[in-house]
């Protein structure tokens, strides 16, 4: 692909990967008006993100697998109009029913979508200059997704209307369409790749019965019998399809794919990363919403300078350095340093504190976060045999979306549970229920804060220990089949 088609269609992957990330968040500050909206009650509620979460993390390793077997420009470009489709459907809701429905439908298309497009990214670049820079902008587009989300559901909601928040879906993935057709090339499919059927209804089946178990010990609690036969259930069901991939001839998940050091290292830390801030940035809303009384709008504002931090983050520091250090000097290091604007945040009282704690907190997040988020990309589909690159990019995402949904259920259980204990052990006659509310909400964030700094700890011991390459690695060229090399861990 000539040099002005690669550049432009990194615009066209990247356009749609912004689509994918942000519909994570900009339904959160749209919810509280379609609730309203749509007379739904507030146990229903949580069905308008878990759907598409649900059908998001559950069929990501098939949609990967059928990317390389269908090809990826093909998969991506359904998966966009499917996307639209559902976003179109989504807006016109007329009950919660349908709203749930296209919500999963949105999350079905995510699946073919997402996988689709970090691999048509890792075999478009492979000279590592360029990949260094493509991966950059990449690796600023997932981190900056959730905070871009959040600050246009705010304007959207605020002065549309919260059916915006799906319709703004429609002309960006009809750009995306349009781009795909004239600029992607052709084929991508490979004729060794098969579907694997048994691990598809495996892995499908435990993915989906994990995602949902934890995202229903969020409103329940972790001991509930549904939780623990959902996530028990998970589990056995993952292990049969681990086991299953050993054997099965043509595997959903190669394991080659996860056997390979450097992209263990990668899943694993976005695994933790992704725990402790989906979280973060759900407390962070309703702190400057509920606890400061800020607007939809000024609490989307406030969110770009962290959003600025991402992508100096992911182009000035990590796509300079990626060719010429070790990956964990740069994942290490941010990884430490968005941890400690956790800390900062973790901190906050209910007086103001944006500018003494959260600006200066969120300014460390994105540029720690981006950077090791941007470098560990590079690694997790690097040196990837072609015929698995939509393997190794479905399994990359799908780390991420399980971290995030084990994190907010994790996270806000926490924050509950400590609420709850707070107001019990503070309240008595004379007490102002109203302040005492807002010192429970906040000790309650502040308590899970730190659990989420715990997780970026974790995630930087583990990139530290494990990751060891010398050098980021480089694909393999989009038409070679040659064997993978195999970093075999231990």
């Amino acid at each position: 692909m000539a040099d002005n088609r690669r550049w432009w269609a990194l615009v066209v992957i990247a356009l749609a990967q912004l689509m994918v990330v942000l519909d994570m968040t900009i339904v959160n500050i749209a919810l509280p008006s379609a609730q309203a909206d749509l007379n739904m009650s507030d146990g229903n509620r949580q069905w308008v993100i878990t759907a598409y979460t649900l059908a998001f993390g559950g069929l990501l390793l098939l949609g990967g697998r059928i990317a390389d077997l269908a090809g990826r420009r093909t998969t991506f470009m359904i998966g966009l109009l499917g996307f639209a489709a559902a976003s179109a459907l989504g807006g016109a809701a007329t009950g919660q029913g349908m709203l749930f429905g296209a919500r999963a439908l949105q999350g079905v298309f995510a699946a073919l979508l997402a996988p689709s497009a970090l691999s048509l990214l890792a075999t478009t670049f492979t000279e590592p200059k360029e990949r260094a820079k493509a991966f950059g902008v990449f690796g600023a587009i997932v981190g900056a997704g959730a905070a871009i989300g959040l600050l246009a559901g705010g304007l959207l909601t605020q002065y549309l209307d919260w059916r915006w928040c799906l319709y703004v879906n429609v002309p960006i993935a009809l750009v995306a369409f349009a781009g795909a057709w004239a600029i992607l090339a052709p084929g991508g499919r490979h004729p060794d790749a098969h579907l694997d059927v048994p691990g598809a209804l495996l892995g499908s089946a435990g993915m989906l019965s994990l995602v949902y178990g934890f995202s229903e010990a969020s409103s329940r609690s972790w001991g509930d019998a549904r939780v623990v036969t959902l996530l028990v259930a998970g589990v056995v069901l993952l292990a049969a399809f681990a086991v299953w991939q050993t054997r099965a001839r043509v595997p959903l998940l190669p394991m080659s794919v996860i056997r390979d050091r450097q992209r263990v290292g990668a899943f694993l830390t976005v695994l933790f990363v992704t725990v402790g801030m989906f979280g973060v940035f759900l407390f962070l809303t309703y702190y400057l919403q509920g606890v400061l009384g800020w607007s939809p709008l000024k609490t989307g504002l406030a969110y770009l300078p962290m959003t600025a931090a991402m992508i100096v983050g992911s182009t000035q520091i990590a796509a300079r350095l990626l060719g010429r250090v070790p990956p964990r000097v740069l994942i290490v290091p941010g990884l430490l340093t968005a941890a400690g604007g956790l800390s900062i945040i973790a901190q906050v009282g209910v007086e103001p504190a944006y500018v003494s704690h959260v600006l200066p907190g969120m300014l460390m997040l994105g540029l720690g976060m981006s950077t090791a988020m941007m470098t560990s990309i590079s690694l997790a589909t690097g040196s990837v045999a072609p015929r698995d690159s939509g393997a190794a990019s479905a399994t990359f995402n799908t780390a991420q979306q399980v971290g995030g949904s084990i994190g907010t259920a994790l996270l806000n259980t926490i924050a509950a549970s400590v609420t709850a204990h707070y107001l019990t052990a503070h309240a008595g006659p004379g007490v102002d229920r109203r302040l005492l509310q807002a010192e429970a909400t906040v000790h309650g964030f502040n308590v899970a804060t730190w659990w989420a700094f715990g997780a970026l700890l974790l995630a930087a011991l583990i990139a530290g220990v494990v990751v060891n390459a010398e050098r980021a690695p480089t694909p393999q060229g989009a038409g070679e089949r040659t064997p993978e090399p195999v970093d075999t861990l231990g």
